[in-house]
């Protein structure tokens, strides 16, 4: 079976690849003896599992929960002979959590952190026969320190936490690069000005070399330039309006992007030999002219107001966990949440596959972009999540449906912040480290209650109650109805903001309420409140939906959530994303209030 056979990185796209997913050779190593064994030269393993699917899952033909906290991974690949003269690239899209890879009995990199990509030049390990490679993974259980999100830390899901994912669960791939290449390719949109900018490396040898760029919008050629090398490092503006009222962000019908008109503009670069004009690369890439700003407390999306309607998206699969089982899976969901009126999500306590976001750019659709937390403060959780956003940012900052990041939740692994400063100064490092990397986006300091330094006040508050909770609702509604009753609510008994800290003016957004508890299967499960039918179900969507637009001091929301996941059964669809109503109804209620929301 081809597992995942679609290009993984669309951001920098080159015509040669190998995908190496599919059945590798795999073994436990719950005595840790690998290592002195040295299963890394004469790998036997004794199980076969499906790459890119972590041993937890259906998907990986193992479907094992219980603890395994090292494993092995081996399988064998060819180089294809017109790779000749070529460096050969090893990508990992993600390995939980710490990674030791090999090539043909050598030892050729390490990783740690279980979320996002890292790759390996393996030319000078290669035999150019049959190669082979092995992935030693340890990816310790119980341990608090490392970031977990959803994971839980206990072998059986419960509550709030899922099925852990341990190992390979993005896309293994191979690629040749030439001695001189692109690398570190990124894009920062300047709408005020009608300029991107544009920088990138060269790797290699620079000198006599030069780089033609092309930008395209809509089949049409907008823009070329070339550049002569002299450094390794290049950075150049180039303006697409060009004095055209009807492509600035002052027309409604510009070439911004927005999700109600993704407008993207592809973009090629070409790294060529000056003297022969040998072509040496070659990436493809796109961008979308987008702007993000608070003003006024509120959020302006290219320089105008706009009311964001997220849902939470926990980015789970009943048959792959934290991996969608296809392309096609990541496209759907958001094609569904759509559908229901939404105009983005909040990717909560994960940071999601590339092809979501490329599906977002695509499709339209804005992204919180948030990455798992520790559980238990330390000085060394602290520093591994730091490392995480680094590398978070590094990949993803091309993505123009991103909009904003979240660092921390709810006071995840930082349980003490209302009075503690040491972990006050983590939240306020990672917001300035996050703006010191990303100048373009919003950073939420601690989503939910107990926030410092922030460019969103973001509440949480499931106390809607049930339909009969007559009281308790009116107390929910009368909470959200202005900014000092929002400001002055402890909806978890926590307040809004941490000791020393207050609101300034920043806008205020409802980010996780709802979660009505909703059975449709043959497995039980919880939600904040409880129906028992579609037409309870859709009542009381309306009647928590009805709270929320009543409000004159909230500027968006962020909705709980959009599928089930295991013992949660407090989505809008089923885990098997089966909606458990007219997704008609669900928008109908999303979009009745809109004429409430012209003043923003």
């Amino acid at each position: 079976m081809n597992f995942r056979p679609e290009y993984p990185r669309p951001q920098l796209a080159r015509k040669q690849w190998v995908n190496l997913n599919g059945e590798w050779d795999f073994a436990f190593d719950d005595k840790n003896v690998g290592v002195k064994e040295k299963w890394f030269q004469q790998a036997q393993f004794d199980r076969k599992i499906n790459v890119p699917f972590a041993y937890q899952s259906e998907l990986s033909g193992i479907n094992d929960h219980s603890f395994h906290d090292v494993v092995w991974y081996s399988r064998q690949f060819k180089i294809p002979d017109e790779w000749n003269n070529q460096r050969v690239i090893l990508h990992f899209g993600a390995v939980d959590y710490r990674a030791w890879i090999y090539i043909n009995g050598q030892y050729a990199g390490f990783h740690e952190g279980g979320h996002v990509s890292f790759s390996l030049d393996i030319t000078d390990n290669l035999t150019g026969g049959n190669e082979t490679v092995v992935v030693r993974v340890e990816d310790p259980s119980t341990d608090e320190t490392i970031p977990r999100g959803k994971q839980f830390w206990i072998e059986k899901s419960d509550a709030i936490w899922y099925t852990r994912t341990t190992g390979i669960w993005q896309t293994v791939w191979l690629e040749p690069v030439s001695p001189t290449s692109i690398s570190k390719l990124r894009f920062t949109p300047d709408i005020d000005h009608g300029d991107v900018i544009i920088e990138f490396d060269v790797l290699g040898e620079y000198l006599h070399k030069k780089v033609d760029i092309e930008i395209g919008f809509q089949g049409e050629m907008v823009a070329k330039d070339t550049i002569e090398l002299y450094e390794s490092y290049n950075k150049r503006s180039i303006n697409l309006y060009n004095r055209q009222i009807f492509r600035t962000s002052f027309h409604h019908i510009g070439w911004n992007w927005s999700p109600e008109n993704p407008n993207l503009f592809d973009i090629k670069i070409t790294l060529r030999d000056k003297e022969n004009q040998v072509n040496l690369d070659e990436v493809d890439s796109y961008f979308g002219m987008r702007k993000v700003h608070i003003e006024n407390g509120m959020v302006y999306l290219n320089n105008k107001p706009y009311y964001q309607k997220l849902v939470l998206d926990q980015g789970y699969w009943p048959e792959g966990l934290l991996t969608a089982p296809t392309d096609e899976s990541l496209k759907k969901d958001i094609e569904l949440a759509l559908e229901m009126g939404f105009n983005g999500c909040r990717k909560h306590q994960k940071v999601e596959d590339p092809r979501f976001l490329y599906w977002a750019d695509q499709l339209g659709f804005l992204v919180w972009g948030e990455c798992a937390a520790f559980p238990s403060y330390s000085e060394d959780a602290a520093s591994r999540l730091t490392k995480e956003w680094l590398e978070i940012i590094n990949r993803d900052y091309n993505h123009p449906s991103i909009v904003a990041w979240v660092p921390v939740n709810e006071s995840w692994g930082v349980p003490f912040i209302k009075g503690n400063k040491q972990q006050q100064h983590h939240s306020l490092a990672m917001y300035y480290l996050i703006h010191s990397l990303d100048t373009t986006r919003l950073v939420i300091s601690n989503d939910g209650w107990e926030l410092t330094e922030t460019d969103i006040c973001a509440i949480h508050n499931y106390n809607h109650g049930s339909n009969d909770e007559k009281a308790k609702y009116e107390a929910f509604k009368e909470s959200l109805s202005t900014k000092e009753s929002l400001l002055s609510s402890k909806p978890a008994n926590r307040g809004i903001y941490a000791d020393g800290f207050e609101h300034r003016g920043e806008p205020i957004l409802l980010t996780e309420f709802g979660g009505i508890g909703f059975k449709v299967g043959e497995d039980n499960g919880w939600g904040y409140t409880s129906v028992k039918n579609e037409e309870e179900f859709i009542a009381d969507y309306r009647r928590i939906m009805e709270a929320v637009y009543a409000s004159k001091a909230l500027h968006g929301y962020c909705y709980t959530q959009l599928t089930d996941v295991e013992q949660e059964i407090n989505g809008l669809l089923s885990y098997n994303r089966e909606p458990k109503c007219e997704l008609t109804k669900i928008r109908e209620i999303n979009d009745m209030w809109h004429s409430k929301l012209v003043r923003f």
